[in-house]
């Protein structure tokens, strides 16, 4: 039968993994825990997968050319989240192992967030309520409406298409800028990134992390925007230069912003970002819920069970190269 590590702590295990998606696992093959309550390091990873032919990893768990070079049997490393940035992927390349990721499956969770915090910043809702909590009457404070203001969004993937639809919904003139797609949506007009950031009264970051879009929105950035636009990060801390943004802030450069994500340890926003006066910070969950959690759990297990008939599943980055899929037919699937 086969084997598979599953790398979720504890409580990461129930919180984004969930029963379901365990016991399809378990239909599956061998699976064992890991049940120290934190994230392995190296060495003990190196430990518990020995002998297994499936990782199946929570997000935090990295996995450098060391993990791979120690692990003679590994055909698989599936990680349950789309962020595959720390793991080598060359590395495992290079040694026939198989690298898969999962799809998107919170587009509307992270949405719908988008829109509660443009709706927020916009009415003061969080500031106004929390100084009741601290036992003073705030003063009546005049709002916006999100009908008839732009949208800016930087990024026309899955989660940008969506937001634009609801913006849509709400009566927003919508403003996309994005050199990799073409955008044939009639309420949508696609406009490079300095029009989109001169003209919107929001700015949405929902552009991939990679070296090309690091500290995309830095000063020069910040000074195009309006100084009554909100920015809203809710894609990687990477795209955004911390340092400039708290500048643009504390300048009036812009008049506040909304983020999930940040430059601490797992993504969460940088303290210094998350106190100031004119930020809603929340801890990278965006896209946590129920139904999203599941989509990406349950997309592991059928990823599973398509490597252990000999294939590279959807969602796969390196099918090309994951020679040891063939180990599984030649064990009969094991």
């Amino acid at each position: 039968m086969a084997r598979i590590l599953l790398t979720h702590p504890h409580e990461a295990l129930v919180k984004y993994y969930g029963d379901k998606a365990l016991c399809g696992l378990q239909k599956l093959a061998d699976v064992r825990l890991n049940e120290v309550g934190r994230e392995w390091n190296l060495d003990e990873l190196i430990e518990a997968a020995q002998g297994c032919d499936v990782i199946v990893s929570y997000r935090q768990t990295a996995a450098p050319a060391a993990l791979f070079q120690a692990l003679p049997d590994l055909v698989s490393f599936s990680r349950c989240a789309v962020d595959i940035r720390n793991v080598d992927v060359a590395a495992a390349s290079g040694l026939g192992i198989l690298v898969t990721h999962t799809g998107p499956g919170f587009m509307a969770s992270v949405s719908e967030w988008i829109m509660g915090v443009m709706i927020d910043l916009s009415r003061q809702i969080s500031a106004l309520s929390q100084s009741f909590r601290s036992g003073v009457s705030p003063t009546p404070m005049m709002g916006r409406e999100l009908r008839g203001s732009t949208l800016g969004v930087i990024g026309y993937g899955q989660i940008g298409r969506y937001v634009c639809g609801l913006a849509r919904a709400f009566g927003m003139e919508i403003l996309v800028s994005d050199p990799h797609v073409s955008v044939d949506d009639a309420g949508v007009r696609q406009v490079g990134l300095p029009e989109l950031l001169e003209r919107s009264d929001y700015v949405v970051c929902l552009a991939v992390a990679t070296g090309e879009t690091e500290n995309l929105m830095d000063s020069s950035s910040f000074s195009h925007m309006k100084s009554t636009a909100f920015f809203i990060n809710a894609s990687r801390g990477n795209l955004v230069d911390e340092a400039a943004l708290l500048g643009a802030l504390d300048m009036g450069r812009i008049a506040g912003c909304a983020i999930d994500v940040g430059r601490a340890p797992d993504q969460l926003p940088s303290p210094l970002l998350a106190r100031h006066p004119k930020v809603i910070a929340t801890p990278h969950m965006a896209g946590l819920t129920p139904p999203a959690v599941e989509f990406q759990a349950l997309q592991t297990v059928k990823q599973v069970g398509v490597i252990l008939s000999g294939l590279a599943p959807e969602g796969a980055v390196n099918a090309a190269q994951a020679t040891r899929l063939s180990w599984l037919v030649a064990g009969g699937g094991l």
